[in-house]
């Protein structure tokens, strides 16, 4: 049942009778009513005032009494101003609830595509672990995959390891330098050890720059004659000539990267399709900037540096290869894009990647557009803002980063701590209540990060995400389990379901949730049209809400007309269900007890 729908059609047929013009469905809108006024849906009437040649109120007057003439299932109507309010029979409420009652997929679509969308996230870099800004980052891909999946797309999700460069190169000359041999223990996984060793070479690299300055040279001088960075820029050379001493401590070094990076996925529920690995592409974007080379595209300067000139495009020269021949970022994205093309043929290649990087896939469509790929114009960069900590912004050379799993901990320990306090695990075995424990730690930090718009920069407080009674992933898991606490009372209270007659008499606060469910459907499609699991974050947070105040100002277990304890028994049930769904695709565990 779509009331949208049928509203919209007899409205064109209401102007068509009434006023004699014929309109176009685009131009009937339909909202839900605000709360503060009554009804259940609002028609805007202005754009109609030039058709009908009357005020707003006579027309929506007017087309609100040709409506209700009409059409069954609406009980009465409204005029506020240039807003005509409709109320729908509480019979079609009812009648709704037992139509999705039995719907396992509700609010999902059926698949309707044949080529995928390719979504790529976390791309982290192999000489530093995994932190909040990445944690962001995979929730966000994650998430917007599962989101497409329920409007019916098919999705392919992907990681690139940006796992060749300077920056590697820096961790593994640091290694040399200072490591002793040192590898990855039980208690520092590889991941972190390479960081270790990436902060150390930027604190010797800064010592070298301070101490040449003070011999007279100028502080841009000082970095690029600073010994260690020319170092790591030998080494970056002897890895792109395929050195074995230096591809054998490569392989040796990002080995540890990748087993520790393994062990955060795992920790956030976070998995790939394909990962692709930047080692592996960068040849290929240097084939492709030979093409534009050779069809003049792209040009080389003086110094042998290779140049795509976009300033007739309205951006700047961006240079494509360096004057000794090695590759920059924006060679490899050029070799895993058609790589990636050529692998799916995909509808849509998606990026999740942070809004500093803007600029970057502005150029990274123009270059491949002027290399002849139209489908290009299928690349969408789906930038997201930066997230803050209360005292200030990380910094991954300075090794002042949030780092994901010790975040992940924290979340974790706090959770017990304040769940511990709250009684929340009463009844639980010790595994019982550490895996609780963990399921709310990660619910909160999951649905605090979630529930912001992704193109808004934000601020993580891990104390305010674990809240049992505000706008948090704990609250409503809260809410998930109380409801199943009251088919457990009812199992044990030998309570079983009747059938509810449509005419069963129906409150406000079950209408507004009988509403709220109505509207899933529409709320995952939006969700996967802006890429914003904040939608479904901020849908489910009112719906548990809504159904707190009910669960407080209603009976349920002990309301004594069987028809009503029913119903309140299978809304209990959906809504449930529905909490659950949309958690998921937030990539949140619902307990069945808390």
């Amino acid at each position: 049942m779509m009331m949208e729908d049928l509203l919209i059609d007899y409205t064109v047929k209401a102007i068509e009778v009434i006023y004699k013009q014929v309109i176009s469905k685009d131009t009937v809108a339909i909202q839900r009513t605000r709360k503060d006024f009554e009804g259940d849906f609002t028609l805007v009437v202005f754009p109609f005032t030039k058709i009908s040649r009357k005020s707003p109120e006579q027309t929506a007057e007017d087309i609100g009494h040709y409506l209700k003439s009409i059409l069954k299932e609406i009980y009465s109507y409204n005029v506020v101003k240039g807003f005509l309010n409709i109320s729908i029979k509480h019979r079609v409420w009812v009648q709704f609830l037992k139509d999705i009652s039995t719907k396992e997929d509700y609010g999902y679509a059926t698949n309707n595509s044949t080529s995928p969308i390719v979504i790529e996230y976390s791309s982290p870099n192999t000489n530093k672990p995994l932190h909040l800004g990445h944690i962001r980052n995979n929730l966000l891909g994650w998430s917007i995959a599962e989101i497409l999946k329920a409007n019916g797309k098919k999705v392919v999700k992907v990681n690139l390891v940006n796992d060749r460069g300077i920056h590697i190169c820096k961790s593994m000359l640091a290694w040399q330098l200072f490591g002793n041999e040192e590898e990855p223990t039980e208690n520092l996984k590889g991941d972190k050890l390479v960081g270790k060793y990436y902060v150390a070479f930027d604190k010797a690299y800064k010592e070298e720059i301070k101490s040449l300055i003070n011999k007279g040279l100028t502080e841009e001088e000082a970095a690029k004659k600073a010994p260690l960075i020319i170092k790591a820029q030998e080494l970056l050379l002897k890895w792109e000539a395929g050195d074995a001493e230096t591809i054998a401590l490569w392989k040796k070094m990002n080995n540890w990267v990748y087993a520790g990076f393994d062990l955060t996925y795992k920790k956030l529920g976070i998995d790939f399709d394909k990962t692709y690995y930047e080692s592996e592409t960068y040849l290929l974007g240097k084939k492709l900037v030979e093409e534009g080379l050779k069809n003049k595209v792209y040009a080389k300067k003086e110094d042998g540096s290779v140049w795509a000139d976009l300033t007739t495009d309205g951006l700047d020269e961006k240079l494509l290869l360096r004057s000794d021949g090695t590759s920059v970022y924006m060679t490899q994205d050029i070799g895993t894009a058609q790589l990636r093309y050529d692998d799916y043929q995909a509808e849509k290649l998606i990026y999740v990647v942070g809004n500093e990087q803007n600029y970057h896939f502005d150029v990274l469509k123009l270059v491949l557009k002027k290399l002849g790929r139209e489908w290009a114009n299928n690349i969408f960069h789906l930038s997201y803002g930066m997230v803050e900590l209360p005292e200030g912004k990380m910094k991954s050379r300075e090794g002042t980063v949030v780092d994901a799993d010790d975040l992940i901990k924290e979340m974790i320990d706090v959770a017990k701590k304040k769940g511990e306090e709250l009684g929340k695990a009463e009844g639980l075995n010790n595994e019982e209540s550490e895996l609780l424990f963990k399921q709310i730690g990660l619910a909160a930090l999951k649905y605090f990060i979630l529930k912001v718009d992704p193109k808004k920069n934000m601020m993580f407080n891990p104390e305010e995400s674990i809240d049992f009674n505000g706008n948090t992933g704990p609250f409503i898991q809260y809410t998930y389990a109380r409801i199943q606490s009251i088919f457990r009372k009812a199992k044990e209270n030998n309570i079983h379901l009747v059938e509810f007659p449509n005419d069963t008499a129906i409150n406000d606060k079950e209408k507004e949730i009988l509403l709220l469910l109505y509207e899933y459907p529409k709320i995952i499609k939006e969700a996967g049209e802006t890429y914003s699991p904040a939608l479904i974050a901020n849908y489910v947070y009112e719906l548990a809400k809504e159904y707190n105040q009910f669960y407080h100002d209603h009976p349920i277990i002990k309301e004594e007309f069987g028809n009503v304890r029913s119903l309140r028994l299978v809304l209990s049930e959906k809504t449930g269900k529905v909490i659950k769904s949309a958690m998921h695709l937030l990539g949140i565990e619902v307990p069945e007890q808390m």
